[in-house]
């Protein structure tokens, strides 16, 4: 489960980040309560307006960050990005303790804080493999994501209490602080021990072949088209938690940051066991997007605060099972080479839907109630299943069966392209002959 931590750089990555995140999961409940409570009355639009700011640049510079991320140093190019978005951090947390902050300051801040991240998100993304190679490369994404949520186990608490004690203003100062551990990590990362790899040389067409590469790989394509819905429409988790505990339970902003802290164990038990598994499988993709959606409805519904929080951990564990493995499957089946531009189209297609997804989940929760909000977000789980079994009915010829004796047989040609993805089509024929055989046996039984 933790075999990438054996390495030295990436234990110094590890560590660093960590302390971050739990101050980003801390600006970020600020930033959301505030909006929420502070500057409109309890708009759930106004929340998804500053979402739609902060991840909307992913999806208009995203052909831009991706060659960045190909041709730049990575480490370098992270210190930048990263001290960046301290100081604006630090800028809005000096604006709200000090009265000068507004509604539309903390749209500027959302949409200054997008094109940095724009940047720094591939970049991000891309650096695991330069830190940990081979087979660890799964293990390391996997458990960036555990340490991802499992600063959302204390990120928003802490920011419930410390907005009750002292105000939001100080909650965005100390995160502009967190950064500094991350800054401190990549000054004493090896450089020497990191990842050689072939950069792009200038010249036209080098955004082009990133599109034209993808275009290539079907079995990517399918991974981006289920992300882009879920991500679109599902992941709008600021707006179910706020407007649940304010709307509907009507809470405060400390039992707002437990339902993220709730959520996240099941985010953090879906990064863990992601990591015990040797390689991402589609299989998994699909009982995730499942799962995710079934999570959703039954949560819709739940009639008090404590049942609506259980039912949090599994939709916390059926979402970041998805993220993980659809990551884990885009980065470990991509050439070195167009790494970073296709983890940028990756990123720009699963964040860069916000804009769009954000301001209708908002809408519906203002007009219809969060519960309504909640089941589109169920609804994206189920049409990501739909692609995928529309999908596997093309390219993998996926045909149920019985025969005379009533034995299930379960029938998979491939017809993947070969270009740019030999290795994927490899894993997955192997992957679902594995799947037959034991259909086979079981019907047998």
């Amino acid at each position: 489960m933790f075999s990438s931590l054996s390495g030295r750089n990436y234990r110094i990555w590890f560590s660093g980040a960590l302390v971050s995140n739990v101050g980003t999961w801390m600006q970020r409940t600020a930033q959301d309560w505030i909006v929420l409570t502070q500057f409109t009355h309890d708009s759930a639009v106004a929340v998804g307006i500053t979402m739609a700011f902060q991840f909307g640049p992913q999806l208009v510079l995203m052909p831009i960050t991706g060659l960045v991320a190909d041709r730049f140093d990575r480490r370098r190019t992270l210190m930048v990005t990263q001290a960046l978005m301290g100081a604006l951090g630090l800028a809005l947390g000096i604006m709200v303790v000090t009265g000068a902050a507004s509604l539309l300051s903390v749209y500027g801040f959302a949409l200054a804080l997008g094109i940095v991240a724009a940047f720094d998100t591939p970049v991000r993304q891309a650096f695991v493999s330069d830190v940990v190679q081979g087979e660890n490369v799964a293990n390391a994404v996997a458990l960036n994501s555990a340490s991802f949520n499992g600063a959302r186990l204390i990120g928003p608490a802490i920011a419930g209490v410390l907005i009750t004690a002292i105000g939001s203003g100080w909650v965005f100062v100390i995160n502009a602080a967190s950064f500094l551990a991350v800054l401190i990590a990549l000054r004493f990362v090896d450089p020497a021990q990191l990842a050689r790899r072939i950069r792009p040389k200038r010249g036209k067409g080098q955004i082009r072949a990133g599109f034209t590469y993808v275009r290539t790989r079907p079995d990517i394509v399918v991974v981006l088209c289920m992300i882009f819905v879920v991500g679109t429409f599902g992941l709008n988790f600021p707006i179910f938690t706020s407007t649940m505990a304010r709307v509907e339970f009507h809470r405060g902003a400390g039992e707002f940051g437990l339902l993220n802290s709730v959520m996240a164990i099941g985010s953090v038990l879906g990064a863990l066991l992601s990591a015990r598994r040797e390689r991402p499988r589609l299989r998994l993709l699909v009982v995730a997007s499942t799962g995710f959606g079934l999570a959703c409805a039954v949560a819709a519904v739940m009639p008090t605060y404590a049942t609506f929080a259980i039912l949090l951990v599994f939709v916390g564990l059926s979402a970041m099972t998805f993220m993980t493995t659809a990551n884990a499957l885009v980065q470990t089946t991509t050439e070195p080479a167009m790494r970073g531009r296709v983890m940028a189209l990756y990123m720009a297609i699963f964040a860069g839907g916000t804009p769009i997804g954000a301001p209708i989940v908002g809408a519906v929760a203002d007009s219809w109630g969060p519960r309504w909000a909640l089941g589109v977000g169920a609804l994206s789980g189920f049409v990501a299943l739909a692609i995928a079994l529309v999908w596997l009915s093309r390219f993998q010829h996926l045909r149920l069966r019985y025969d005379a004796d009533s034995r299930l047989h379960l029938a998979v040609t491939s017809s993947i392209p070969m270009v740019g993805g030999r290795r994927a089509r490899a894993a997955m024929q192997a992957e679902f002959a594995s799947e037959e055989a034991v259909a086979n046996r079981t019907s047998s039984a």
